[in-house]
């Protein structure tokens, strides 16, 4: 049984402009101990689901899902207080900016401390100083920087506080957005690293979102294509990069470097995103895809199964 089971999520934004559809109609799961990883161009909405699973939307958005089940319990279902406790107890999320993610005056310490007794008022303050404490050995940040601030630590230690606190309350899915974003390439090496090992030694569940092609294949068990609020392709790991059948996910291969021994020439993407304000009525790839037909601009593609575990949503796969 999956930890998290999400069927037909939408999410829209009311906006000045109407309502923009941001995410539509997407079905994804989680297992126990596993990764999904959510990637595709800026503004595709892996984000926004991460702050829907979260329950940390503003107040234009609207949700409309079947079901979004985590741990069998739905999560459309239950009142706002219990999604609080819900929150960071049970999912926890590692923001991609880690700066913005912490209070600049208030020791980065104390700020996990106060995460902790807010969601486990039955503990008392020195077991959650000590709890800290060991979460920094975890995250290899030393006991002495506990009592620091926040602009003391470097950017990579900075993204380890940030873990450290979805780690505080001991939850079993992390959504981890961006995690590695505007840090260098030694650093973000050390930070996926850390991450792997703490989801061997804690069995957690991961939801991870990148536009990093590189960083997804690193860690994630799963994939989730995303493009203009729609998964396209969706399947394992070696499924949806070695073997891709949607072309979009062609595209985005095609766009990566690669540093093998042949050369190999980038290729671009003509066009733009679609308006979600104002959509196409049919695939939303059409008027950037060479294979494009007249189908492709009147009917909704329909999902097809290249393999039991492999997906892909389009009109012109056989």
């Amino acid at each position: 049984m999956a930890l998290l089971d999400v069927r037909n999520l939408s999410i829209g934004y009311q906006t000045r402009k109407g309502f923009l559809r941001a995410v539509d109609s997407v079905s994804f799961s989680v297992e126990e101990g596993k990764s999904l990883g959510f990637v595709g161009e800026s503004g595709c909405g892996k984000t926004t689901i991460g702050m829907t699973l979260m329950g940390l939307l503003p107040k234009n958005a609207s949700v409309m899902a079947d079901q979004i089940m985590y741990k069998g319990r739905d999560l459309l279902k239950i009142s706002p207080e219990e999604m609080r406790k819900t929150r960071w107890k049970d999912i926890a999320m590692i923001f991609q900016a880690a700066m913005n993610a912490l209070n600049p005056v208030q020791r980065v310490g104390d700020q996990i401390v106060e995460a902790i007794l807010i969601h486990e008022p039955a503990l008392d303050k020195p077991a959650a100083q000590e709890r800290v404490e060991a979460l920094f050995d975890l995250v290899h940040i030393p006991r002495e920087r506990i009592r620091d601030f926040p602009h003391q630590y470097s950017g990579g230690m900075k993204q380890r506080a940030i873990i450290a606190m979805a780690l505080s309350c001991r939850p079993s899915l992390i959504i981890a957005d961006e995690p590695t974003t505007a840090l260098d390439v030694i650093v973000q090496d050390q930070i996926l690293d850390e991450i792997k090992t703490l989801q061997k030694e804690l069995i957690l569940s991961i939801l991870f979102i990148s536009h990093d092609i590189a960083v997804v294949a690193d860690v994630c068990h799963t994939i989730a294509v995303m493009y203009a609020g729609q998964i396209v392709e969706y399947g394992k790991r070696e499924e949806v990069f070695e073997a891709p059948v949607h072309p979009y996910t062609k595209a985005l291969l095609g766009s990566y470097l690669t540093l093998g021994t042949e050369k190999t020439q980038l290729e671009g993407l003509n066009g733009e995103t679609p308006n979600l304000i104002n959509p196409p009525k049919g695939c939303r790839f059409c008027d950037r895809c060479e294979a494009t037909g007249p189908a492709c601009r009147m009917e909704i593609p329909d999902w097809i199964d290249v393999s039991r575990t492999h997906k892909a949503l389009c009109c012109k796969i056989t």
